[in-house]
């Protein structure tokens, strides 16, 4: 009865794991839709601005206020959270979703590189890298992607290497109401700024239910969903399957937004996502 158990626990984190990509990347397709009505800063204060709204709902972040000496950290958290939604909506604006998860996908994956001496590193950075050369915008030919959003998708992924950093140390520092004052201090900073480059249009009827759906998709159900899978898979299990992320950034794009790919650029999203998956089978071990 313990093995079924266990069966169906590890089945139901897998689903919920699942489950969040989608949400997060479907999220994203619909922030894809609002950009060009409001532009990429009005698009983050509206995410980042509703999801702190629901965060403070929910879990009254000022009654654990950061001590001063997490502070500096979980600063520095909010701002690579800021900054980063900030950076992939603006890459949003020019190229496909799939296209910008991949770019974005090579923090995390620098990240989980830095300091390793395998040998075996050295294949996945060359599969990452020659999926980047097939991504990057080296040569003007069919399929080739604007530079400008490509520039601001590899700046998003520099700050998801940083939020991953810092939302370490912020955890430890603080507890897990570090993630909550890190949304907040992102919507202090993202929030002026798209009100004051859109006014009140950021509160139209029409984009305000879209800017809901951003943050509920992107932020609350996702994350909520996230817990549940990280208390039941192993680290390296949960890593493999955020490989993913990139294969299901592309079907959204093409389901939502009828964004086609061309077959080398599902290569190159291809190579990044199984150079993700070995550095983290390597780093980990065996399932």
């Amino acid at each position: 009865m313990s093995v079924v158990t266990s069966s169906t626990s590890t089945a139901v984190a897998v689903v919920s794991l699942v489950v969040a990509m989608a949400s997060f990347q479907a999220g994203a397709s619909i922030a894809k839709q609002l950009i060009p009505a409001i532009g990429a800063p009005a698009t983050t204060a509206l995410r980042l601005g509703l999801s702190a709204l629901i965060v403070c709902i929910l879990q009254r972040p000022w009654r654990s206020p950061p001590s001063r000496s997490s502070l500096g950290v979980i600063l520095v958290y909010g701002l690579a959270l800021g900054t980063m939604n900030f950076v992939f909506y603006m890459a949003l604006r020019t190229i496909p979703l799939g296209i910008a998860v991949a770019l974005e996908f090579t923090g995390p994956l620098a990240v989980a590189l830095v300091g390793s001496r395998r040998r075996t590193d050295f294949l996945w950075i060359s599969l990452a890298v020659l999926g980047l050369m097939f991504l990057l915008p080296l040569s003007r030919t069919e399929g080739s992607v604007d530079p400008v959003g490509v520039a601001f998708a590899l700046a998003a992924g520099f700050c998801w290497a940083m939020y991953i950093i810092f939302g370490q140390k912020a955890g430890r520092a603080h507890g897990p109401a570090a993630a909550a004052w890190g949304m907040l201090i992102a919507a202090s900073f993202t929030v002026p700024i798209g009100l004051a480059l859109t006014g009140r249009g950021i509160l139209s009827p029409a984009a305000l239910p879209m800017g809901f759906a951003v943050a509920v998709l992107s932020s609350a159900f996702p994350y909520t969903l996230e817990m549940i899978a990280l208390r039941q898979l192993a680290t390296k299990t949960f890593g493999t399957l955020m490989s993913l992320e990139p294969a299901i950034a592309a079907l959204a794009g093409l389901v939502f937004l009828s964004e086609r790919l061309t077959a080398t650029q599902w290569f190159a999203i291809g190579a990044v996502m199984i150079a993700s998956m070995g550095t983290v089978r390597d780093n980990h071990g065996p399932l």
